[in-house]
């Protein structure tokens, strides 16, 4: 049976994986309760729909920083698509191109940014983690400035990475022949054996991230870039204002998907304060845990912009390659326009904080 749910497409994926590979995409850190958290969060607010309120057909396309999407629905940024499929990243951007929506590509894809921005025929942004030799990060921005992508993401919740212990049981690395595609002239790319308790991910990325990175990392990138500059892992009202402080175009809310600080707050728990504190001066987006059409719409009535959708597009890409990121994605789509129709709110526009309760 064809898959019909997000659900379906991520017992597929495990399936269609390597056991090793499963754990690094599926995993969280430390207990895995933040995790567990980012979709429990959808469960604690329900949702009060009107009823005879007639209206138009549904209409959910909008704009995120100025440039139309089909949909509310974004895909976040993940790392290391070619474990997933031969085509990695290119292959998403097909099927999120298909989907009419936008694709945010990690500094850690296995495609170059240039040949994912030649298979795209969507728009893109770029997520950006800032390494120790700046020059190396800005080396990369003039070519993510080239290549015509739309907005930097600048990653902000990883200094060190997160103890993804699943990860260190399979000893994860790359496998021979893959490799982090954006930096095959700056990096001496060397195969690595596959040993139980170690990370080849967690040692890269300990060895390069800029752990010292503070607000006026912002700064410097307004200095050298004029690409809108969005802010992500953003969890707290006051790190939100100086985000707005420091000229940020965009929010993203994000705990990157349970994979950093455990117990860190689920990211719905966290947008009502945010959206409070940013009273519009900003875009506000959220990740995590968003696994059908009515999480989409909880977000949408607590004030986000759109969602960023990251897991289940890699089930998609592993399960039928770009037809199965482009699916993943209608179903959600899907998923919302009913959830709409259901609730008596028939455009983005008209949706508010009155559609959602917490119990």
């Amino acid at each position: 049976m064809e898959p019909i749910s997000l659900r379906d497409y991520e017992k597929f994926a495990e399936e269609a994986m390597e056991a090793s590979t499963w754990d690094f995409f599926r995993g969280g850190s430390d207990d895995e309760v933040t995790l567990r958290a980012n979709c429990d969060a959808f469960q604690h607010w329900r949702l009060r729909p009107r009823m005879l309120v007639g209206g138009e057909p549904c209409d959910y396309r909008t704009t995120v920083l100025g440039t139309p999407v089909s949909m509310p629905i974004l895909v976040a940024p993940t790392a290391y698509h070619c474990l997933a499929h031969p085509e990695g990243e290119c292959e998403t951007a097909r099927g999120t191109g298909a989907a009419g929506t936008l694709l945010a590509v990690s500094t850690h894809a296995t495609r170059t940014l240039e040949e994912v921005a030649q298979a795209a025929t969507g728009p893109l942004w770029f997520q950006l983690y800032v390494y120790k030799e700046r020059n190396i990060s800005e080396a990369l921005i003039r070519r993510v400035e080239e290549a015509g992508y739309r907005a930097l993401v600048l990653t902000v919740d990883a200094p060190r990475l997160g103890n993804r212990e699943q990860v260190r049981r399979s000893g994860f690395t790359l496998p021979p022949g893959m490799q982090r595609a954006n930096f095959v002239q700056q990096e001496k790319q060397t195969v690595q054996k596959q040993v139980a308790g170690t990370s080849g991910f967690a040692s890269h990325a300990n060895a390069r991230f800029d752990e010292t990175l503070s607000w006026e990392a912002i700064d410097w990138l307004r200095s050298i870039t004029s690409l809108p500059i969005l802010v992500k892992g953003i969890l707290r009202a006051d790190d939100a204002r100086l985000a707005v402080e420091h000229g940020v175009d965009g929010i993203i809310i994000s705990n990157h998907g349970g994979r950093q600080l455990d117990s860190a707050v689920a990211t719905l728990d966290a947008l009502p304060e945010i959206v409070a504190a940013v009273a519009g001066a900003s875009e506000i987006y959220i990740d995590g845990g968003i696994r059908r059409g009515t999480d989409v719409l909880k977000a949408l009535a607590l004030g986000a912009r759109a969602v960023l959708v990251g897991r289940p597009v890699i089930w998609g890409l592993a399960t039928h390659g770009a037809a199965g990121v482009e699916h993943v994605l209608r179903i959600l789509r899907e998923e919302l326009e009913l959830a709409m129709i259901l609730s008596g709110y028939h455009t983005l526009q008209s949706i508010d904080s009155s559609l959602v309760t917490r119990v």
